[in-house]
């Protein structure tokens, strides 16, 4: 099982501030930890919502809007992507993950479990997904 780690974005990561040798130094170690376990899929930090956009869609039309966006708890800093053999080893690994926060204050992080292909019904659709996938591998 698949599991998305999502950094919540704060101030300092919507300001472009980049994060301190300590925090730096946390996040590595614990993503070496990751790694040595065979749990690792990959992670990064995201720019600052000032550097991007985004597409609404009405029906058929669609609409660009441009950053920055102001609600900072709505938005990603970053995240890391693990595979888990259950629901309980992802949540003992996260709870290990260090505060993202770079001032050491409050920070939050949220994860989710990524679909899979298995889980639905199959279809030409699926399929294409499936040979897409294995392909970019």
């Amino acid at each position: 099982m698949r599991y998305m780690i999502i950094v919540k974005a704060t101030k300092d990561s919507e300001s472009g501030s980049l994060p301190e040798e300590k925090l730096i130094a946390a996040m590595a170690a614990y993503h070496e930890e990751l790694s040595k376990a065979g749990m690792l899929l990959d992670a990064s930090g995201l720019r600052p919502s000032s550097e991007g956009w985004r597409i609404r869609y009405s029906g058929e039309k669609r609409s660009f809007v441009d950053g920055p966006f102001a609600e900072t708890k709505e938005l990603i800093a970053g995240y890391t992507l693990i595979e888990a053999d259950s629901k309980q080893e992802a949540l003992e690994w996260t709870r290990r993950f260090p505060n993202p926060a770079m001032d050491g204050g409050d920070g939050e992080i949220e994860v989710r479990r990524l679909m899979e292909l298995d889980e639905f019904s199959p279809s030409e659709a699926v399929e294409r997904f499936r040979k897409m996938m294995k392909t970019s591998e």
